[in-house]
């Protein structure tokens, strides 16, 4: 037993240490290592990474993806696009890894010249001048350039987007309806309007300002108006007022609820209509928006009976197309503001009445009708003032410098 035990070989602890070291130290092709544990990825890393894959979309196509095209791979990178364009967060994470720009918001072209400039397809190209505009007259301008407002995505949508929700709704059980545009004095916060087919929200009115043109002072007020369709504008509450009147707007108004209440202090002061001629005369007959624009203090009916045989109407029959409820108005300050906003229109025509006397009648305009409605819905709002028709662009244009 003795034997035996002398026979084994003494321990040497630095020799193991160094016989596993060098173990260690021969391992190239790293068998011996620890695996590393991957680090979860989060959601920015999956945002990147989703990313990259437009990204490299973009490097190999030369183009974006299409959200449309029937190719199933590329539909779904066109449509995540287009869902990061949509996050303000989403674009600002991304930003460091947009190398071709495609998360940039390109702004609207301002003018033609601009638009044509920019047409990287040469899809304008006008080679036989059909975009030459230069023999036109000068298109006057509604406003000043600081009073444009331009839209924007708007700020905390998500806010209004259920008012827009919920309006809609009331539309559809009839608790609100759409009525035609009433006029400014209806322009207030918390109102809902419908303008060339999309509902916008009047979230704020601001502080009246007063802007000097000439001799003349007027209060004019920024609006904070929010779009259904994420949009806003900062537009002036006259501003808005004209594009209701022009693009035949609508106010969301709770049914049953009359809009044109009277108080006790208001006078009704008659009628104004407009009249279109039923005359067989050729001259008369031919003529393209002829109407007649007048006021009545008593009904449209009892005022016309006579027309056939009366100067006033061209001598012939005529058809009422409006008839306008008025308070509060001088028949002398009507006529004086129909006139001087259609002046430029006025009918210069001689009649001869039964006794063969000369007649000039002088209530009778060439423009459509949509722009005498509204032209008269301003007058009794109060909003015609520095407003005149204007014969070549067909539409209610602000004289004011």
């Amino acid at each position: 037993m003795n034997e035996i035990e002398n026979e084994l070989p003494e321990s040497n602890d630095s020799a193991t240490v160094f016989d596993i070291q060098s173990l260690i130290d021969s391992d190239l092709d790293g068998l011996l290592d620890t695996p590393v544990k991957p680090k979860k990825a989060t959601t920015n890393d999956r945002l990147e990474r989703a990313f990259l894959e437009i990204v490299e979309f973009r490097k190999t196509n030369d183009r974006l993806p299409s959200s449309t095209t029937r190719d199933i791979a590329e539909r779904k990178l066109g449509a995540r696009l287009e869902g990061i364009l949509a996050n303000e967060e989403k674009v600002s994470a991304l930003k460091h890894l947009d190398e071709f720009g495609m998360l940039e918001f390109n702004e609207a072209p301002e003018s033609l010249d601009e638009l044509l400039n920019d047409d990287g397809l040469d899809l304008l190209d006008d080679e036989l001048g059909l975009y030459d505009v230069s023999d036109l007259p000068e298109k006057r301008k509604v406003e000043s350039p600081d009073s444009v407002a331009t839209r924007k995505k708007a700020i905390g949508f998500d806010a209004f987007e259920p008012l827009f929700k919920a309006k809609h709704a009331e539309l559809v059980d009839g608790t609100y309806q759409l009525v035609t545009y009433p006029g400014e004095r209806t322009i207030d916060e918390g109102q809902f309007f419908v303008l060339n087919g999309v509902m916008l929200f009047v979230a704020e009115v601001g502080e009246s300002m007063v802007q000097t043109a000439g001799r003349k002072s007027r209060h004019k007020q920024r609006l904070r108006v929010i779009f259904e369709n994420g949009t806003e504008s900062s537009m002036y509450r006259q501003s808005l007022s004209v594009r209701l009147h022009e693009g035949e707007g609508q106010l969301l108004a709770r049914t049953g609820h009359d809009l044109s209440e009277i108080g006790d202090a208001d006078e009704e002061t008659g009628h104004i209509y407009v009249l279109r001629s039923l005359s067989s005369n050729s001259h008369i007959s031919s003529m393209q928006n002829l109407y007649k624009i007048g006021f009545s203090t008593t009904t449209v009916e009892q005022r016309i009976a006579n027309a056939k045989n009366s100067p006033t109407y061209l001598m012939a029959p005529v058809e009422i197309v409006a008839d306008y409820r008025a308070y509060n108005l001088r028949t002398s300050a009507l006529e004086h503001l129909v006139h001087r906003v259609f002046a430029s229109v006025r009918l210069d025509i001689t009649q001869i009445d039964r006794a063969g006397k000369n007649y000039d009648p002088s209530e009778w305009f060439i423009a459509p009708l949509n722009v005498i409605n509204q032209a008269i819905n301003m007058i009794m709002s109060g909003e015609i003032s520095d407003y005149m028709y204007d014969a070549q662009q067909e539409k209610l244009v602000s004289v004011s410098k």
